[in-house]
């Protein structure tokens, strides 16, 4: 069983976002409108901002967390079309299905990525899409290989508050790269798409996405293959898959 992880009610009492442009990249090619009027299971809801994004939308939103629901219900106090639940996303049986299911950069952080997909499909009903955003083990050479061993070494050992002074040197020192070799058209540069994107974000956002991944316990990169599986022709239809930003995959589809 998951055990519950306080480096992310940390995070998101620290932070909060409010990007719809990213969540509409990472659910595509789903649309806000496509949640209209349905039935949706949010698993991973962390802060609960992608809960707002839909909430106006959707007729019901259960949103599931294991460590920060009552973070994201405060967050969404203002509609009355949601339902939080603590509970592990990889053991949850919620007794319905749900018109759309989905989890946006949580699978990667569970223990069995596997077994977490496996339960969210048992949530969706037939007819009804399950979509999925998780970052790619293609793509994160560099991540892999220089930024988990400092996280493992270094970032667990801190408090948040150091950490976020760490995370606020490093944006800023990524800054100078970014703002200089990676304007130039250098398309084989590693992370080029993904830096072209940090340059029309905020600071703060930018120092949120390197603030968690310092801060993340745990994390599983997902490999083609495992998204191809996951979304196989036996169970899915009108089935996408693409590689985001050169750094991670989405994928959606509508279950048999």
């Amino acid at each position: 069983m998951q055990k519950k992880q306080t480096e992310w009610f940390e995070q998101w009492n620290l932070f909060s976002d409010d990007e719809h442009r990213l969540f509409k990249d990472w659910i595509y090619p789903t649309v806000l409108d496509d949640f209209r009027g349905k039935t949706v299971l949010e698993c991973g809801c962390g802060g609960g901002q992608h809960t707002s994004f839909i909430a106006p939308y959707a007729r019901h939103v259960t949103a599931v967390d294991l460590n920060t629901s009552e973070i994201a219900r405060r967050k969404n106090s203002s509609f009355g079309n949601i339902a939080f639940l603590e509970d592990d996303i990889a053991r949850m049986d919620l007794q319905q299905t749900f018109d759309i299911v989905f989890s946006i950069g949580v699978v990667h952080h569970t223990d069995d990525p596997d077994k977490t997909v496996a339960n969210l499909k048992r949530h969706v009903k037939p007819g009804g899409k399950l979509i999925i955003w998780v970052y790619a083990h293609e793509g994160n050479f560099l991540t892999r290989s220089m930024v988990e061993p400092f996280r493992k070494l270094f970032c667990q050992t801190i408090s948040r508050e150091k950490l976020i002074v760490v995370s606020r040197i490093i944006t800023g020192l990524l800054y100078i790269p970014v703002y200089s070799v990676y304007r130039l058209p250098l398309g084989f540069l590693p992370y080029y798409h993904y830096f072209k994107n940090f340059r029309t974000l905020s600071f703060q956002r930018n120092l949120l996405n390197v603030f968690d991944k310092l801060n993340a316990p745990q994390v599983m990169f997902i490999k083609n293959e495992t998204m191809q599986r996951w979304f196989n022709v036996d169970e899915f239809k009108n089935i996408h898959i693409s590689f985001y930003n050169g750094v991670s995959w989405r994928g959606s589809g509508i279950k048999k």
